[in-house]
């Protein structure tokens, strides 16, 4: 999905859902989304802080999600500004009042999978996703994920499967 296309879904969210654009912005879990420069990342658009807000509000979060994930990822890599929205996310997953919060976790299990190193010894594999040096956003979200590993080692059982909860220890450097 290029550029143009990621602002028109989140015009789209925000005819839908236009409550969002005036939603309380004091959650701790957002402070400071929107200093970041989101535009100056590669096909980023600079409306992400209205997804994140999204995901706070009841009746627009699962759109919010769904809205938020396909302007972050395309079919085989993710937008390189991922490890910026990341800590949000993972915020906002620690929180136990955010709406669609399993939602919210199965996404930071798909950022998890798409975070791995790829084998350089796989062909495939690396003609596919392309090598870690060309996609640095890999190792930056598993940083991510391991300045926050207090917010994983502290997300209650039950709430995804077992398998997704390791992927999420596993990436955070959590035994």
């Amino acid at each position: 999905m290029d550029l143009v296309a990621k602002e028109a879904t989140i015009a789209r969210f925000l005819q839908e859902y236009p409550q969002v654009a005036d939603s309380d912005r004091g959650h701790p879990a957002l402070h400071g989304c929107e200093e970041v420069r989101w535009s100056e990342f590669f096909e980023c658009p600079a409306a992400i802080p209205i997804l994140l807000y999204g995901l706070l509000d009841q009746t627009a979060a699962a759109e919010a999600q769904r809205a938020l994930i396909n302007t972050m990822f395309s079919i085989a890599d993710m937008n390189p500004a991922m490890s910026e929205v990341l800590p949000f996310l993972l915020r906002l997953a620690g929180d136990s009042q955010v709406p669609e919060r399993v939602g919210l976790l199965n996404r930071l299990v798909m950022v998890a999978d798409y975070s791995r190193p790829i084998d350089s010894g796989n062909e495939a594999m690396a003609l596919w996703f392309g090598s870690d040096s060309d996609h640095p956003e890999r190792e930056q979200c598993r940083a991510v994920f391991a300045q926050h590993a207090n917010v994983v080692a502290m997300l209650p059982e039950g709430l995804i499967s077992p398998d997704s909860r390791a992927k999420l220890r596993q990436v955070a450097g959590l035994p």
